[in-house]
């Protein structure tokens, strides 16, 4: 019984002694996990490399070639295989994936506490948590975050220094609230920033129908402005207001 021919790909790619090209690692992957075999050729020195773009009339590498067709790059190869995304679309990926962590980390400290990690306080660190890890990727690029926000927070646009003071203000009530310190301060700086961020989002997605980047996961997100965008600030609100209520609810975690 004959045996299936082996579908061939040939890559050249940057392995020096100082720099292995990092793309080039993650081509010959792609094409391993396709089930190629890949004929993996080396470019050892810039001069060589240098010769390989003049030839072939390229300015990158790697340079993967299928069926004796030139691919492309990492990009282009990704594309070729239906697994790319192009530079200005938009993804809901990195606020679901910080959700996700802060929930887990939430429901981790509760167990660890109390054993049991459903319970009220978990919901409340949560919140404190996204609070806290989305102001740091706002801090980590305060201008880029600020220009960002302005294309739509209508109290920025007014007040242009509230747009460098948000990203601190979240992370204080963030902090805070999961130290349970300073309700009294915590709560209506949540409520504030929350409140005025509903608003905002509300008005610029949903009266004004703009298709603009959210500001939420730091100045250079991805992220459309809509409906997680509009929950980021409608869970600000709902923590402050519970923890205004606490004294009435009671703290039964």
């Amino acid at each position: 019984m004959e045996q299936p021919v082996a579908k061939q790909a040939t890559i050249y790619r940057m392995v020096m002694d100082k720099h292995v090209c990092p793309y080039g690692i993650k081509s010959k992957y792609l094409l391993e996990r396709k089930g190629f075999a890949v004929d993996d050729r080396w470019l050892t020195t810039r001069e060589e490399t240098d010769a390989f773009q003049t030839e072939q009339g390229v300015e990158t590498t790697p340079q993967t070639f299928i069926a004796g067709q030139r691919i492309g790059g990492y990009d282009e190869l990704r594309h070729f295989f239906g697994r790319t995304k192009g530079e200005g679309d938009t993804s809901y990926t990195p606020v679901l994936t910080l959700f996700a962590m802060t929930a887990l980390m939430a429901l981790a400290a509760s167990f660890a506490i109390f054993e049991n990690p459903f319970t009220v306080l978990a919901i409340e660190w949560f919140i404190a948590f996204s609070m806290c890890a989305l102001a740091m990727l706002k801090l980590q690029d305060l201008e880029s975050f600020s220009t960002m926000f302005l294309n739509y927070d209508l109290l920025a646009r007014r007040w242009v220094i509230y747009a460098y003071i948000y990203p601190f203000a979240e992370a204080l009530a963030g902090i805070l609230m999961i130290a349970g310190a300073l309700r009294w301060l915590s709560a209506p700086v949540a409520l504030f920033i929350g409140g005025v961020g509903a608003v905002s989002v509300f008005y610029a997605v949903y009266v004004q129908k703009r298709e603009i980047k959210c500001a939420c996961v730091g100045g250079g997100s991805k992220v459309p402005l809509g409906f997680v965008s509009l929950t980021e600030n409608l869970m600000m609100i709902a923590i402050a207001v519970w923890t205004i209520g606490k004294p009435i609810f009671g703290t039964n975690y």
